[in-house]
């Protein structure tokens, strides 16, 4: 659309008498001109015969436009602008300077004390009109704006809470029937029940796994999205840490003939972070590398330090991300499918970046293409 048609299409929804201007000059056959003039055009108009005046009225009535005299006996235009501008009451209150003044100084003056226009005295009739309503469908833009703005600030506070319902009130059944089907799958013998109804029940498991894992990271997301998710830092021992994420995962990784190799510190590491989200980075890193691992594949999770910080890393030897991912897959939200189709929506490694971040830490990734990756998670070191 030309910025002539848009244009045009706000000055027709434009209902001039919503408006109201403020005429400040201390000769009373200017105002009256002035006031005929906008009268005619059906705005609002309240008038003002000095610099007090007018301050006092743009914040009894709120005018949209003020037509601000610059020479006036109590405060000069300059100086009365320069007192609005400083109210935030006032201060986006837009002006146009009615003055005889055409000295290129005064006018410089006159835009840095907040000017928004200049018309020069005598004024034409036709101009005004132009330059006043100019100053209107600006005004008339921003009140637009700033509804699209609030409108979608209340939609976006909808959905962040409807998503925090749904994962709360789905998470607690959703997690008794995983653990449910990992025991069936892991204690009922295939030929018990038979290779078809086994591959059911394979499948029902791991598909368990990936919406539990889904709902608590969307409800973790909506939570730290809406500013209701407190970050709890503490002194935390890696070594007490990471192994009970781990323990978690080998009963998952054993559908799969995976085997999970943990490496840990040779003594104490010591960081300072919040206990659920790391352990949340761990989990997500962990889950994606037996989602993303063929089938009697070992995944590595060591520690170390580097620097400053102590470095977490599950490292995978599955399919790998192809280079121009690796650069945006912090954070742009993609559907992926593991090895055996399981559906990743990307939404967990962009939470893993934001707890990250929020504990003063970093994730990073190293991959090749069908030969693996390497996830790590940067956690402060206690100093």
């Amino acid at each position: 659309m030309s910025q002539t048609t848009k244009s045009e299409g706000l000055d027709s929804v434009i209902n001039k008498s919503d408006f109201k201007i403020l005429i400040v000059d201390d000769v009373v056959s200017n105002v009256l001109l002035l006031k005929i003039l906008l009268s005619n055009e059906k705005y609002q108009v309240c008038t003002a015969n000095g610099g007090n005046m007018c301050i006092e009225l743009a914040k009894s009535q709120k005018p949209d436009l003020i037509l601000l005299d610059v020479m006036m006996p109590d405060i000069n235009g300059f100086d009365t602008a320069a007192i609005l501008k400083k109210d935030p009451e006032t201060a986006e209150i837009p002006i146009i300077f009615l003055t005889a003044l055409n000295n290129p100084s005064d006018l410089v003056h006159g835009f840095q004390v907040g000017a928004s226009d200049f018309l020069t005295k005598p004024f034409n009739k036709e101009e005004l009109v132009v330059r006043v309503f100019h100053q209107i469908k600006l005004v008339a833009a921003t009140r637009i704006i700033e509804k699209q703005n609030s409108d979608l600030r209340a939609t976006i506070n909808n959905r962040d809470k409807m998503y925090s319902v749904i994962a709360h009130d789905l998470r607690s059944p959703m997690a008794s029937i995983r653990m449910v089907l990992n025991l069936v799958v892991n204690a009922v013998p295939k030929d018990v029940v038979g290779p078809e109804l086994f591959e059911l029940l394979d499948k029902a498991n791991k598909e368990s796994e990936d919406c539990h894992d889904l709902l608590d990271n969307l409800l973790k997301w909506t939570k730290s999205q809406t500013g209701r998710l407190n970050v709890v830092m503490q002194d935390l021992d890696l070594n007490d840490i990471i192994p009970g994420v781990v323990e978690i995962f080998e009963m998952i990784a054993l559908t799969k003939k995976i085997t999970l190799n943990y490496a840990g510190s040779d003594g104490p590491l010591v960081v300072q972070a919040d206990n659920d989200m790391l352990k949340t980075i761990v989990r997500n890193f962990l889950s994606n590398a037996i989602k993303f691992s063929p089938e009697e594949s070992v995944i590595d999770i060591m520690m170390s330090t580097e620097g400053d910080f102590a470095k977490v890393s599950i490292r995978d030897h599955g399919v790998g991300i192809a280079p121009e991912r690796l650069d945006s897959i912090f954070n742009k939200g993609e559907t992926t499918y593991g090895t055996d189709g399981e559906e990743g929506s990307g939404l967990g490694l962009q939470l893993c970046a934001d707890f990250a971040r929020k504990i003063g830490g970093d994730v990073r990734v190293e991959s090749v293409l069908n030969e693996g990756s390497t996830f790590s998670v940067l956690v402060p070191l206690k100093k």
